[in-house]
């Protein structure tokens, strides 16, 4: 059974799908409205939208997890939405309480009910900032507070980039906050593909356009260039599923997306 979500929305924000909220429907979580219900059921009557994010969910721990055991203990999660169960913070937290971490999300409403939620942990906090803006992200007062970017990072840009089209040149907005970074900091990168699975791909894409969020599915090729300047660990860039996964990936939800993490010299 669902548990009505304790925030208010912004005004009009019930109204329409939310991709946050989508988001935490499809992971088993409550801070949904009626109106993102009724999308996500019929959206998953078309594509398997709740088993696609829920593998890259896995992805995004198995990559934490990575990350902390090569010594990174502050993260920066851009694109987060609501920081439900199972998100950096907690996967963080089980390896070692110690570590830091900033969720970044450029919708008031999201931002301002991720605060609520985190505003009992004085070790992660919510930032509201457009992440094409890095000088903005890395200098909001949640990032100054908790983030020395004199010590590695652990960026994390896990189904973000697909939401910035070409004209938005993604690849040198990696690029920059890249530069701001420590050596020895992590990005973890997801992305749409439809490489293997073009026609769910492309349901994909129409289904983002229906909640006016539209998104961009790229080749192998067109991913490569936003790792680059790091590092890549094993096994480098490879379908989500794949990263570190266990079992035989199928033809199914587990491939359209690619995965990798990445380390800066």
């Amino acid at each position: 059974m669902q548990i009505p979500p304790k925030w208010v929305p912004a005004s009009g924000d019930a109204d329409r799908p939310n991709v946050a909220r989508l988001f935490d429907y499809y992971l088993g979580g409550a801070h949904n409205f009626a109106v993102d219900r009724e999308f996500a059921e019929q959206s998953m009557r078309v594509i398997p939208t709740a088993e696609i994010v829920q593998h890259t969910r896995a992805f995004l721990r198995r990559a934490v997890r990575a990350c902390v055991a090569n010594g990174i203990r502050q993260f920066l999660d851009l694109g987060s939405g609501i920081p439900t169960a199972g998100n950096v913070h907690e996967v963080a937290h089980q390896a070692d309480p110690a570590c830091r971490v900033v969720y970044v999300d450029n919708e008031p409403a999201t931002a301002a009910h991720g605060r609520t939620m985190l505003r009992d942990n004085p070790r992660v906090a919510m930032a509201e900032a457009d992440i094409r803006d890095p000088a903005a992200v890395l200098c909001s007062p949640e990032a100054r507070a908790l983030l020395d970017l004199s010590e590695p990072v652990g960026l994390l840009m896990v189904a973000i980039l697909s939401y910035l089209p070409d004209e938005d040149r993604p690849a040198e907005l990696v690029g920059r906050y890249r530069d701001a970074l420590a050596p020895g900091s992590h990005l973890v990168v997801s992305h749409l593909t439809g490489d293997v699975q073009p026609e769910m791909a492309e349901k994909l894409v129409g289904v983002a356009a229906a909640t006016m969020t539209p998104i961009v599915a790229r080749s192998r090729a067109e991913i490569e260039p936003l790792l680059a300047g790091f590092d890549l660990l094993e096994p480098g860039l490879v379908l989500a599923a794949r990263w570190r996964g266990e079992g035989e990936v199928s033809s199914g939800a587990e491939t359209v997306s690619y995965g990798a993490v990445g380390v800066k010299p």
